[in-house]
């Protein structure tokens, strides 16, 4: 194997120079552009110039270049695929995170990791193989495929797949292991999430490369990547469509704005800029103005785990279900449609007190012709229709006027015989008529705008807040839902309106009512939607999201065993591949965990079983570690920041940074933070939940907010089973709890440990 490493330190210096060569070259041209430009400026004198416009268009693709090229001198590749073509020729084929041209050559230097060849590295294990090109299918013999660890810009080391990938005995679900993706994970993990085009598995490369026409659902065991799949899809689809879609046509919905800050690097990394990113109440603060303070899904989590009150909690946690079915978005439509009918507030058109349109014409308009379009439209829609129509009809208007004023003339040439009586009196009325004329003639239009302006569209809380006061409220609710429950959702919509507070179950309705009054523009649809933790969101929030997509073009990925939000969000995936998609959605479920342990991933298993979910046992890579450690302690014993200092000393000297104390609530992990900030040695931050980034390496965090995170090493603090009992909600928070370290994993232990830990474990 020496031979070879010395072979391909030839390869990498071949390489560099070819992009060396090609760098060059750019910067050349940068700077002729940028000279240019300086003369176009100059020219222009800062007006406009659309030449100017198009050169500084230019300098930004270059530069843009530049920074890749720059890039790939450092590790211009991961992996090397030698290929033989049928009835063709044996290639090598070079894999980076960027593909690689040398112009002055004609030579391509690094294939893209999302160029359709690429798929061999990442499918293919030897022997007869293909990939499928623009062209068709593509089919050879792979005689070689090997990865690359590069250090300090040097190839530190080779990993052939035939050599390196070795069969284990004794470990049962594990055939075989990957030397070259163990040492990639044994890596300390920093603030944010990584990309790992060089470590894609064969199932995550055949969801990244799905096509993206219909929708994919990832149900992924914890630590099976099922986020970074998701974000090395958008890039992969970036590529695949770069001639229809942009980053900016791409949406991706994550939990919380911490979670956002945690995948912020990835997307930029990857070469996919601009990808909109957002959560649910961000997506629905900005189609239009909610007053009020948000009552969030971490709010209501909380009020669910503290409440103690069992029938107030029941009704909170059916009503959070109910608001978000596809039940009560229909319960919506039949209010809407009555009030619609009931509660028109539409007369005639009259221009000085003359009936130009009339209400019955107006009403089938609205009603009936103007049905397909969104409520607050149709009135546009009507004005437009009734607009083309407006002059004919003041014509027709004008010359019914000069027909009345002919009898009344007539009238006063046959009654009236003084001649200048006559005279003065037909004056009068010629006047009078052309005045009426010409007061219509000059402000007709401007009436007619009046009308419209006057005819005031719904709005969208309005119309939401007269849904819950009005008497046809119990009218249109479904006959499965108890009087009681719609009189509690009265209550606490009421008593939050006083307040001034939204709560986050309503945010669904009053989008779906938005969309209603006022339509989805395409300009608003994206071509591609991620959804991350989909487990959490209602059937009605995926129904909305949907919406919003352009050809049901959706990614979603979750987990219903890590699903906290149990109240409201899905129970079971058919709960939108079959209602809402059709089945006509992809399902795929991984089950191979990349992020913890074999000890951790069994240590947590007990916890998984309990939910009874049916869902495959996780698979951990085959990396093991220390198994999961139970110290036990007395609450009042003031040993045990010393011991967690001890701790966080020998994750450091491990070469370890991330390190989280998980608490099961706020309140808990308050307390541990007023303890630590007086006994410990070392900084921490508590997460709250509104916060945007993580500032310290040390965190003390509440169990709900971990979700999607990891850590080098966490210390669950105090699961027992005063704290934890046999419940969904406790089942699920335990097992995202476990599920969050990627080397160590510590469990402080006070008094008792909860049942839904297998303490012989």
């Amino acid at each position: 194997m020496k031979s070879e490493l010395l072979y391909e330190e030839e390869i990498l210096k071949e390489k560099r120079n070819l992009i060396l060569e090609e760098l060059n070259e750019k910067k050349i041209n940068r700077e002729k552009v940028n000279e240019k430009i300086r003369y176009l400026s100059k020219e222009s004198k800062g007006s406009y110039n659309e030449e100017k416009e198009t050169t500084e268009r230019i300098y930004s693709v270059l530069q843009e270049d530049i920074y890749g090229y720059e890039e790939a001198l450092e590790t211009p590749y991961f992996g090397r695929v030698d290929f033989a073509e049928k009835f063709g020729f044996e290639e090598s084929i070079y894999i980076g995170k960027k593909g690689i041209t040398n112009n002055l050559r004609g030579e391509e230097v690094i294939v893209d990791w999302r160029a359709p060849i690429a798929d061999l590295y990442y499918s293919s294990t030897g022997g007869d193989a293909y990939y499928k090109a623009p062209a068709g299918l593509i089919e050879g013999k792979l005689q070689l495929k090997r990865k690359f660890l590069f250090e300090d810009g040097k190839i530190k080391d080779i990993f052939d797949d035939s050599l390196n990938e070795l069969m284990v005995n004794g470990e049962e679900g594990t055939e075989l292991v990957d030397e070259f993706l163990k040492i990639t994970l044994e890596e300390s993990r920093g603030k944010k999430l990584k990309e790992v085009v060089s470590t894609i598995q064969k199932e995550q490369n055949e969801i990244i490369r799905w096509p993206k026409n219909f929708p994919i659902i990832v149900q992924g065991s914890a630590g099976s990547g099922k986020t970074t799949i998701a974000l090395h899809r958008l890039a992969y689809l970036i590529y695949r469509y770069k001639e229809s879609m942009k980053g900016q046509d791409i949406l991706v919905l994550a939990p919380n704005k911490l979670f956002l800050d945690y995948i912020s690097e990835t997307l930029p990394n990857l070469g996919a800029e601009e990808v909109k990113q957002n959560t649910f109440e961000e997506l629905v603060k900005s189609k239009f103005k909610l007053k009020g303070k948000i009552y969030s899904k971490d709010d209501k989590l909380k009020e669910i785990m503290e409440e103690n009150d069992d029938d107030k909690k029941k009704f909170i946690i059916k009503s959070a279900h109910f608001r978000g079915s596809m039940e009560f978005k229909d319960m919506i439509d039949r209010y809407i449609a009555l009030v619609d009918s009931s509660t028109m507030e539409i007369d005639d058109i009259t221009i000085d007190g003359y009936v130009v349109f009339q209400k019955r014409e107006i009403v089938k308009l609205y009603l009936k012709d103007m049905k397909s379009y969104a409520i607050n439209k149709r009135k546009d829609e009507i004005k437009r229709y009734l607009s083309l129509k407006l002059k004919e009809k003041i014509e027709m208007l004008l010359y019914s006027i000069d027909f009345k004023w002919e009898s009344k003339i007539k009238h006063i040439k046959n009654t009236c015989e003084d001649v200048e009586e006559r005279r003065k009196l037909l004056i009068k009325e010629y006047d009078k008529r052309d005045d009426i004329k010409n007061h219509i003639s000059k402000t007709y239009k401007k009436q007619f705008n009046e009308y419209f302006k006057n005819w005031k569209g719904m709005g969208v809380s309005h119309i939401y807040y007269k849904f819950f006061t009005d008497e046809l409220f119990d009218f249109v609710a479904p006959e499965n839902v108890s009087k009681n429950l719609l009189e509690f959702m009265k209550n606490d919509f009421l008593n939050n309106y006083e307040n001034k507070v939204i709560d986050e179950d309503d945010l669904a309705p009053l989008l779906y009512i938005r969309n209603l009054l006022e339509g989805i523009e395409e300009k608003e649809k994206f071509k591609h939607i991620v959804v991350d933790e989909a487990q959490d969101y209602s059937p009605f929030q995926i129904y909305l999201i949907n919406s919003f997509s352009k050809g049901n073009s959706l990614t979603l990925v979750g987990d219903l065993a890590q699903g906290i939000y149990y109240y409201k969000g899905l129970k079971c995936w058919e709960d939108i591949t079959k209602d809402l998609f059709k089945d006509e959605a992809t399902y795929v479920q991984l089950t191979q965990s990349y992020r913890s342990t074999v000890e951790i991933i069994d240590f947590a298993r007990y916890t998984l079983n309990a939910q009874k979910l049916g869902l495959k046992d996780a698979k951990a890579v085959l990396r093991h570690g220390e198994k999961p450690k139970i110290l036990e302690f007395n609450e009042s014993e003031k040993n045990i920041y010393k011991i967690i200092d001890k701790i966080i000393e020998k994750i450091r000297e491990l070469g370890k940074i991330s390190i989280a104390i998980i608490t099961k609530d706020s309140k808990e992990a308050q307390k541990v933070e007023k303890n630590l900030k007086n006994k410990s040695a070392y900084k921490f931050q508590r997460i709250k939940g509104k916060e945007k980034c993580f500032l310290e390496d040390n965190v003390i965090i509440p169990s709900y907010l971990t979700k999607g995170l990891e850590f080098d090493c966490t210390i669950i603090y105090n699961p027992s089973k005063e704290v934890y009992k046999d419940n969904i909600l406790d089942q699920r928070l335990l097992y995202v709890m476990l599920t969050r370290a990627l080397h160590y994993e510590y469990i402080i232990k006070f008094d008792s440990l909860t049942n839904l830990i297998e303490e012989n474990n």
